[in-house]
C-alpha cells in the first residue's frame, strides 16, 4: 500500500488544491447554525483524503464547530486506519461497517456525504442503490429553508482515466473480458440526474507519476489499481493487451499514468433521502 500510495496521494493532494475547501466548510457552518456539521465518509479507506485536506486546503484553520467524522468501509482495518489519521475539525464519530448499498441510517442525518475514488467496484445493477443510500443518509431541508439541505459530493475518475482504462485492458488481455468494468463517472453523473438531483460539475487532469527505474513502486501501484498482486509488471508488459498500453506511459525515462477525475457536487432538493 506505502508504493501504490507513493503514486496515488496526488490523487487526493490535487482534490484539496482544486477547490476552496475552507470556505466552503465555513459557508455549510453557517447554513446549519450552531451545531456540529456530521459528515459521512463512504469507503473511508486509510483516511487519505481528509489528511490532504488538512495538509494542503487549510480545513484546520477553517472557523467551524468540529465535525463529526462518520466512517463507513466494509474493512474494518481500513475504519482502524481511517480513524488514527483524523485531524483539526475532523473528530471521528459513528462507525458503518458495511458496504454503502446496506447503509441503513437515520434519514437525512448527515449535513455532508462523501465518496473520495470510493465507487469504482460496486456491480453495476448496485450502483443506484448505492446513491440513493448516500441520498438517503443527506440531510432535507424544506421548502421555507432550503439551505438546511444536505450536500454530497463525489470525486471519481471519468472513463478516460489511467484507472479504467488500465482495468479495461486488463480484463481483455488477463481474464478473457469476463468481468465488469470500473465504474466511471459518466454513469454516476447520468444516475444523479434521473434522480433529479441538483448537480454542480468540475473536472480536474494530472498524471500520477515516478521514474522509470521506479520499477517495484510502479509494479506494486499497477497492481493496487487492478486488485490483483498476482501480476507482476514483467507479465503486463509482455501482455498483448496491458502491455501496448503500459508502453505509452513511459515518457522522457518517466512513468505518467494519465488522470481525469471529476468531482461532483450533489444538492439534495428532492424528497429521495426519506425513501
Amino acid at each position: 500500500m506505502e508504493d501504490f500510495y507513493a503514486l496515488a496521494s496526488i490523487d487526493y493532494h490535487h482534490l484539496a488544491e482544486a477547490f476552496d475547501w475552507k470556505t466552503w466548510f465555513e459557508t455549510r457552518q453557517t447554513k446549519v447554525g450552531a451545531h456540529c456539521l456530521q459528515l459521512l465518509d463512504v469507503a473511508c479507506g486509510s483516511g487519505k483524503f481528509p489528511a490532504a485536506l488538512a495538509s494542503h486546503a487549510g480545513v484546520g484553520k477553517a472557523s467551524i464547530r468540529p465535525v463529526d467524522y462518520a466512517l463507513l468501509d466494509p474493512s474494518r482495518f481500513s475504519i482502524s486506519e481511517a480513524r488514527q489519521v483524523l485531524a483539526q475539525p475532523f473528530k471521528a464519530g459513528a462507525e458503518y461497517e458495511m458496504r454503502l448499498q446496506d447503509l441503513n441510517c437515520q434519514p437525512g442525518y448527515f449535513d455532508i456525504v462523501w465518496a473520495i475514488h470510493a465507487l469504482y467496484a460496486i456491480p453495476h445493477n448496485e450502483l443506484e442503490t448505492a446513491l440513493k443510500r448516500m441520498v438517503h443518509a443527506m440531510r432535507h431541508g424544506n421548502d421555507v429553508n432550503e439551505d438546511t439541505n444536505g450536500i454530497g459530493f463525489i470525486a471519481h475518475a471519468s472513463e478516460s482515466s489511467h484507472y479504467l482504462q488500465f482495468f479495461q485492458r486488463y480484463l481483455t488481455g488477463f481474464k478473457k473480458g469476463v468481468g465488469a468494468p470500473y465504474i466511471n463517472s459518466e454513469q454516476i453523473i447520468s444516475l444523479l440526474t434521473k434522480m433529479g438531483m441538483s448537480l454542480e460539475i468540475k473536472k480536474i487532469n494530472y498524471t500520477n507519476g515516478a521514474p522509470e527505474n521506479k520499477e517495484l513502486q510502479v509494479e506494486r501501484y499497477l497492481q493496487r489499481c487492478l486488485f490483483d498482486d498476482t501480476l507482476g509488471l514483467k507479465e503486463m508488459l509482455t501482455n498483448p493487451v496491458t502491455g501496448p498500453y503500459l508502453e505509452t506511459c513511459r515518457r522522457n525515462g518517466m512513468w505518467q499514468f494519465s488522470q481525469s477525475v471529476t468531482m461532483i457536487f450533489v444538492n439534495n432538493s428532492t424528497n429521495l433521502s426519506t425513501s
